[in-house]
């Protein structure tokens, strides 16, 4: 069985979250053979900022910071993932998208890095978007 949960932490508007938790089940067992545990932290910019400079010494706010937890590649997947609500919300307001298209999109964005999918130059980029879409649409 798939060990997924979710989590909140410094928001006061908790997201419809559970909608959600049919497709991502899914879109995890078709990325990962073996899933030991995946958590989900729903956070504000603040908080994940806080977490991107002791975590990464990165001074930025972001919308997404995935940890794998895992002993190695060969290990059943262990990961937390955290995501801005905040950075979601702005994001879909953005690119004319709803903030459920948005979340899903983050919320598989953190899956393909722990597939091993990077987004650091604008071929990344372009790829790792395509993926994103083609699991959205699952």
């Amino acid at each position: 069985m798939t060990n997924i949960t979710f989590n909140f932490a410094d928001i006061e508007n908790q997201p419809s979250i559970n909608k959600h938790y049919d497709w991502l089940v899914s879109t995890s067992e078709l990325l990962f053979s073996d899933i030991y545990e995946l958590s989900y932290v729903f956070c504000s910019d603040g908080y994940l900022l806080d977490i991107n400079k002791k975590a990464l010494n990165h001074y930025y706010y972001t919308d997404i910071i995935t940890f794998d937890l895992r002993d190695d590649e060969t290990s059943p997947l262990h990961a937390e993932i955290y995501i801005s609500t905040d950075r979601v919300k702005d994001n879909a307001n953005e690119n004319s998208v709803t903030f459920a298209h948005e979340l899903r999109r983050v919320m598989v964005h953190g899956l393909l890095h722990l597939t091993g999918y990077n987004d650091h130059t604008d071929e990344e980029k372009k790829i790792m978007r395509a993926k994103e879409e083609e699991f959205i649409n699952l």
